[in-house]
Protein backbone atom coordinates (compact mmCIF):
# COMPACT_ATOMS: atom_id res chain seq x y z
CA UNK A 1 0.00 0.00 0.00
CA UNK A 2 1.34 3.14 -0.81
CA UNK A 3 0.98 6.19 1.35
CA UNK A 4 1.77 9.63 0.15
CA UNK A 5 0.39 11.60 2.95
CA UNK A 6 1.06 10.68 6.35
CA UNK A 7 -0.89 12.95 9.08
CA UNK A 8 1.12 14.62 11.35
CA UNK A 9 -1.34 14.28 14.52
CA UNK A 10 -1.03 10.70 14.73
CA UNK A 11 2.79 10.16 13.92
CA UNK A 12 3.83 12.76 16.74
CA UNK A 13 1.24 10.78 19.40
CA UNK A 14 3.09 8.07 18.29
CA UNK A 15 6.39 9.17 18.91
CA UNK A 16 5.47 10.82 22.17
CA UNK A 17 4.16 7.97 23.40
CA UNK A 18 7.43 6.16 23.07
CA UNK A 19 9.41 8.56 24.41
CA UNK A 20 6.95 8.66 27.45
CA UNK A 21 7.15 4.77 27.70
CA UNK A 22 11.31 4.77 27.31
CA UNK A 23 12.00 7.86 29.04
CA UNK A 24 9.25 8.79 31.76
CA UNK A 25 10.67 12.11 33.20
CA UNK A 26 10.66 13.64 29.59
CA UNK A 27 6.63 13.49 29.66
CA UNK A 28 6.29 16.92 30.60
CA UNK A 29 8.31 18.35 28.19
CA UNK A 30 6.57 15.24 25.67
CA UNK A 31 3.44 16.94 26.11
CA UNK A 32 4.56 20.12 25.88
CA UNK A 33 6.04 19.83 22.39
CA UNK A 34 3.26 17.97 21.25
CA UNK A 35 0.80 20.63 22.05
CA UNK A 36 2.62 22.56 21.00
CA UNK A 37 2.63 20.88 17.21
CA UNK A 38 -0.61 20.37 16.95
CA UNK A 39 -1.64 24.02 18.01
CA UNK A 40 0.60 25.25 15.23
CA UNK A 41 -0.53 22.81 12.56
CA UNK A 42 -4.33 23.89 13.41
CA UNK A 43 -3.35 27.30 12.90
CA UNK A 44 -1.42 27.24 9.72
CA UNK A 45 -4.23 24.75 8.06
CA UNK A 46 -6.66 27.06 9.22
CA UNK A 47 -4.70 30.05 7.69
CA UNK A 48 -4.29 28.09 4.42
CA UNK A 49 -7.86 26.70 4.20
Amino acid sequence: MYMSHIPPGPLAALIAGILILLLPRLLNYVVAVYLIVIGILGLVHGVWW
